[in-house]
């Protein structure tokens, strides 16, 4: 399919939702009426109105773009870490694409609970539970996972003749178990004291998916925060440590500290980003301050503020800004060239360039998601609606 081809097609499809769009709206509007009327006994507080459809698309159509990008620039660094010896034998790496494939974990549930969210409205609560386990596991995981990263690149930088003793791949994999293990014993306890206080109807109810719905226990929230708070302090000092004892040898060992200083600008930023999630409660007040009126556009920003962009930025800090990485991974996106060299080429049918493949992949996606989406949107409206 060439370019052109592909405008036409998504010329097509926008003419084709023009036509279908106001019986999409009147359908929507009227199961969002019945949503709310089945939440009447449900106390209203100000700003907490479900969002008119035009802005639900948008907040939908963001958050999926998003997801999308996020998810497809990670697997692309998954697929070039597979295909190279000296990316999957290094433990920086290693240690990196954990990150990446936590990170695409987080963002894949967040944007399917994000979606869930507008088109059921409620959930069940096994279903609801098991999202927000794994997505606190994976949101306990990435601040961990930086702290170990900047322990290796201090240990690289700082104790060079020692780093293949201590960075070790059989270390780094089970640092990383350790982290798993870290995240599990810190979420899990929730579950099990939830399990034990809540009453049998509890978890047959259906209700907004959050995790202070799922574990509603008061002392469960305070120790949520004493644990986030016992965690940004160590991690903050294992940061500051490690950054600071880089930039010094670095500016002792090279006359390029400017350099240096800006690299550990750069991932100090990226890691206040990580670090949001440590102080989240604090930061979504501040958020709900700015949106007096709209609860649900507070709950938006503190999202894409504190779970998408941080892992939007952790491939371009770690992985685009990284020399070797970078090298190969361009290595691995022209090699699809290179494989085609014993096809006779024909006139027109040589392979697009690296730029024109990634629009046109993107476009693909990004046009399948869209019309899933709108096709979930009918099929949930056709089976609500006897008329």
């Amino acid at each position: 399919m060439c370019l052109s081809d592909l405008i036409i097609t998504v010329s097509g499809i926008l003419v084709l939702l023009t036509d279908i769009l106001p019986g999409l709206i009147s359908l929507s509007a009227v199961k969002c009426g019945a949503a709310d009327m089945n939440t009447t006994a449900i106390p209203k507080l100000p700003g907490r109105s479900p969002d008119p459809l035009s802005k639900a698309l948008i907040k939908n159509f963001l958050v999926v773009l998003l997801g999308v990008s996020i998810t497809y620039i990670g697997a692309s660094f998954l697929h070039a870490f597979s295909k190279h010896q000296i990316l999957y034998l290094n433990p920086r790496y290693i240690l990196f694409i954990h990150l990446v494939l936590n990170d695409m974990i987080h963002v894949m549930l967040t944007v399917i609970l994000f979606v869930m969210s507008y088109i059921l409205r409620k959930i069940n609560f096994s279903i609801c539970c098991i999202f927000v386990l794994f997505i606190r596991f994976a949101t306990e995981n990435t601040p961990l996972n930086v702290a170990c990263m900047a322990i290796e690149c201090y240990i690289a930088i700082c104790l060079p003749l020692r780093h293949s003793r201590i960075c070790t791949i059989k270390k780094t994999l089970i640092l990383i178990g350790l982290i798993w293990v870290t995240g599990v014993s810190v979420v899990l306890p929730d579950l099990f004291v939830t399990l034990a206080t809540q009453p049998l109807e509890f978890f047959h109810s259906q209700f907004t998916c959050y995790n202070e719905v799922v574990f509603p226990n008061p002392i469960l929230i305070k120790k949520k925060y004493i644990l986030h708070s016992v965690f940004l302090v160590i991690i903050w000092f294992t940061i500051f440590y490690t950054y600071f004892r880089i930039l010094f040898t670095a500016r002792a060992a090279s006359k390029d500290s400017k350099k240096a200083r800006n690299t550990i600008i750069l991932h100090g930023f990226q890691v206040l980003l990580c670090m949001t999630t440590y102080f989240g409660q604090h930061l979504l007040d501040v958020v709900q301050r700015w949106f007096l009126l709209n609860y649900i556009d507070s709950i938006f920003t503190f999202y894409i503020i504190v779970h998408v962009l941080p892992r939007s930025i952790n491939p371009i800090i770690y992985g685009i800004r990284d020399e070797t990485f970078r090298k190969y991974l361009k290595k691995n996106m022209l090699s699809a060239d290179m494989n085609t060299t014993a096809i006779p080429k024909l006139p027109g049918r040589s392979p697009d360039p690296l730029s024109k493949a990634l629009i046109k992949n993107f476009l693909v996606v990004l046009l399948g998601v869209s019309i899933t989406y709108i096709g979930v949107s009918f099929l949930h409206a056709f089976s609500k609606h006897q008329v």
